[in-house]
């Protein structure tokens, strides 16, 4: 399993138009995202329109390609690309990924098994 992050930057003059439009997403577009194998998908909004995602995939490359040729998000993404600050291309392909430096559960897991591996001698 990957986790995915992505960073984008809402214009602030478009935040209230942004938020209408996520609540609710349109139905086909959330089955697009579930058959291109995203789940536990969060969109989170910070000061000045920092938007951060995060996803869960077996295969993101897949994801990218099924949403790539999926014309419910080619129209999705048209209509939201003008929302974004400094942006060429459709949002979920151009988002500007973060690099995963912790997490909990693989570092509990390295941790249980390094003393696993200490009482086994």
């Amino acid at each position: 399993m990957t986790r995915v992050c992505f960073q984008l930057r809402v214009k602030p003059e478009l935040l209230d138009e942004y938020l209408a439009r996520h609540s609710p997403v349109w139905p086909e577009m959330l089955a697009e995202i579930a058959a291109a194998g995203r789940r536990n998908y969060s969109l989170f909004l910070g000061d000045g329109g920092q938007l951060i995602g995060y996803y869960e995939t077996d295969d993101d490359a897949a994801a990218q390609a099924y949403l790539a040729a999926s014309p419910v998000a080619a129209r999705w993404e048209a209509q939201m690309a003008r929302f974004f600050v400094g942006l060429e291309g459709r949002p979920d392909q151009a988002a500007t990924p973060l690099t995963e430096i912790f997490h909990l559960h693989d570092q509990l897991a390295a941790a249980a098994a390094s003393d696993h591996e200490g009482t086994d001698r």
